[in-house]
């Protein structure tokens, strides 16, 4: 028996299409057939989705590693982070009845790393004075988009449970990995070298014209 605490996937994708799902519903894990627009597909979907906007910073980060090596660092971060993506949409594709002992999840484990890792980043950021926009280099604005994908992933997942039973450590990890964005969105810029963009209200055309 393995030692690894996840089973393997166990899939045999021959036919990316089987039209089962024209008709608007979709299966679970289980075999359940489900609404595609049901509030455990909507979690799991935008999960998909914040895996998807984390795989173009990750890109954009590889392409910037030679001429800044540190972004290395946060790239594979990153990676590691879409696998624990994956295990929480496989959780979440699962009515709790069918989850199996080793079905792949995300566990404290997982919160307890974005902990240490946006401390360890954040040590090295000045305190800030003013909210931060999005922007300032292009990589920070994708980690940004991140962010709030990660935000409405969480949202999502909240809704889920007050109606289905949702592991806790769902939501724990989705909210740590938000304020994650935002500690390797301004990270990203001090290695890069990229200036922050702070939030001054007097920009506005309420403020420049004086009132």
């Amino acid at each position: 028996m393995s030692d690894q605490p996840f089973e393997r996937p166990r899939l045999a994708i021959n036919r990316v299409y089987t039209r089962r799902g024209d008709k608007g519903d979709t299966a679970l894990a289980g075999g359940q057939r489900v609404p595609k627009d049901g509030p455990r597909i909507e979690a799991y979907g935008t999960v998909d989705e914040l895996n998807a906007f984390l795989g173009v910073a990750r890109a954009a980060m590889d392409e910037l590693a030679a001429a800044q090596p540190r972004l290395a660092e946060l790239a594979a971060i990153l990676l590691r982070v879409q696998h624990e993506l994956f295990n929480l949409g496989s959780i979440l594709a699962t009515l709790p009845e069918d989850v199996h002992p080793r079905q792949a999840r995300v566990t404290d484990a997982e919160v307890a790393q974005l902990e240490k890792e946006m401390d360890r980043m954040n040590e090295e950021l000045p305190p800030l004075a003013s909210f931060v926009l999005p922007g300032g280099s292009r990589l920070n604005a994708e980690l940004h988009v991140c962010r709030t994908v990660c935000r409405r992933a969480e949202r999502a997942v909240v809704r889920l449970a007050r109606v289905e039973t949702v592991p806790p450590e769902a939501v724990r990890f989705l909210n740590r990995l938000g304020d994650a964005l935002f500690v390797w969105s301004r990270w990203a810029s001090l290695a890069a070298g990229a200036a922050e963009t702070l939030w001054q209200p007097n920009q506005s055309a309420t403020g420049l014209s004086g009132g």
